[in-house]
């Protein structure tokens, strides 16, 4: 096993499991941001609605099914990932769990919108769709009070969001910019 390509579970049932994912363009939340971002959403975690778009290697959402998430909706692109999540899913006996194979700005605009409680947004850095896809979550994919992790390269530019999503909190690591915001 490549350790670069190895992900754990930081925390809940299934704390220090293990997977790999697939070759390719993936790029996946460091753990130390990863057990961050939890220790941010712990009080909200548990029985939560999670879309997790631009799912990768599926590692945001899992960590929410480990920590209690009722439901977790991951949207990927490429189809060895988005396969690999299923198999995970499987091989775990994860409830709740479900993977859609799709570009995640066009499923949002096509498909008919379903509130969530925590959104995580981390696409590819280069690929420019944190503000398009920020602003198609705004057609009601959004619970009252929702959540909403980005991640960006930490040298870019900030993007475009929604003038109602406030920054609750960020941090940064190595390359990684990360943000919670509120709506």
């Amino acid at each position: 096993m490549r350790p670069e390509r190895t992900l754990r579970i930081i925390g809940g049932q299934w704390r220090g499991r293990k997977w790999r994912f697939p070759p390719g363009a993936i790029r996946p939340t460091p753990d130390r941001v990863r057990e961050t971002l939890f220790n941010w959403l712990e009080p909200r975690i548990e029985g939560a609605r999670c879309l997790d778009l631009f799912a990768g290697s599926g590692a945001l959402g899992l960590e929410a099914l480990s920590r209690g998430a009722a439901a977790v909706l991951f949207i990927e692109q490429q189809r060895a990932p988005a396969a690999a999540i299923g198999q995970r899913l499987s091989d775990w006996r994860a409830s709740g769990g479900s993977v859609i194979c799709a570009e995640a700005v066009q499923y949002l605009a096509a498909s008919a919108p379903q509130p969530f409680d925590v959104v995580f947004l981390d696409p590819p850095f280069d690929s420019g769709a944190l503000s398009t896809a920020s602003a198609a979550l705004e057609r009601g994919w959004l619970a009252h009070d929702a959540r909403i992790y980005i991640e960006h390269a930490r040298r870019a530019s900030p993007p475009v969001l929604p003038a109602r999503w406030r920054e609750l909190r960020s941090g940064s690591a190595g390359e990684v910019g990360y943000h919670l915001y509120g709506c």
